[in-house]
């Protein structure tokens, strides 16, 4: 009798929920089967699309994760698993999660746009959280640029995002700027002629734009000159430094002032001649 009601049973089971296991075991097959396909088509898409390359391995997770996810809750719901308990926990735990990572979530989202964005690439020479550097690495949590004096710095993408970015690559060139201050004694266009021979001996300077040299302003204590020229983001430091030192030998040789600095003195006569002189008078 007992190996009656077992087969019953089982006979019971069959009739009721047979149909409901193979369509969920040929589901199950089929999802991942598909799950698979899709997850070379995405592979395959991004990299037409020409996706950055750190955001390519977390879309492909993350699409794979959840059509998984999908595909785990529908099998469930055919064999009539109560799955409202497994979904309050996940979202208790999902939100504890967020809670916990709030920050580390901020980075990431600001990482993503970053990369989708564009700011700035690889390469570029960027100011940012009083940090001026050459963007080196594009993480999905953090930037890290390498400084002038060669010092790393790692900045969080979240930190990075949400403040100004002064990118000086992008367009390609970028205006440097010189002023100095002269007594109002000066001639102008002396000053002028020898500063724009200063320049044309200057490696790394542009001729496009043009260069300008004037006065930008009348002061008390003298006249202020401002010198602009245009060089390409790499040449910027060394191209500024000639530039100066340039400027200086150039005004001492033409006999002009430079401010703090003692005006040339006048030839010194030889003794013998200054003898000669007062023994004619």
């Amino acid at each position: 009798m007992k190996i009656q009601k077992l087969y019953d049973k089982a006979y019971d089971w069959v009739l009721n929920h047979g149909p409901n296991f193979i369509i969920a075991l040929v589901l199950l097959f089929a999802g991942m089967w598909f799950i698979k396909f899709l997850k070379r088509r995405i592979r395959a898409h991004m990299s037409t699309k020409e996706v950055h390359s750190s955001l390519q391995p977390f879309f492909l997770s993350l699409s794979v994760t959840a059509l998984y996810l999908l595909l785990i809750l529908s099998v469930l719901s055919i064999l009539d698993f109560p799955i409202s308990s497994f979904t309050a926990i996940l979202g208790g735990f999902t939100v504890a999660l967020g809670l916990a990572l709030s920050g580390t979530f901020q980075n990431f989202a600001a990482g993503i746009l970053i990369l989708l964005l564009k700011p700035f690439e690889l390469d570029d020479s960027i100011l940012a959280q009083g940090q001026d550097g050459k963007v080196v690495s594009i993480q999905i949590f953090y930037t890290v640029l390498l400084t002038a004096d060669n010092k790393t710095v790692i900045i969080p993408n979240g930190k990075l995002f949400n403040e100004v970015i002064t990118n000086v690559t992008r367009e390609g060139k970028r205006r440097l700027d010189l002023e100095l201050k002269l007594e109002y004694a000066v001639d102008i266009d002396q000053v002028k002629e020898v500063i724009l021979n200063s320049i044309k001996k200057t490696p790394n300077i542009m001729d496009a734009p043009v260069v300008s040299v004037g006065v930008i302003a009348l002061e008390l204590d003298g006249i202020r000159f401002t010198v602009r020229v245009w060089v390409e983001p790499g040449h910027f430091l060394p191209a500024k430094i000639a530039l100066q030192e340039n400027v200086i030998k150039d005004l001492k040789a033409a006999g002009i002032k430079l401010p703090g600095v003692a005006a040339p003195a006048p030839p010194a006569v030889p003794v013998a001649e200054e003898e000669q002189e007062s023994e004619k008078h």
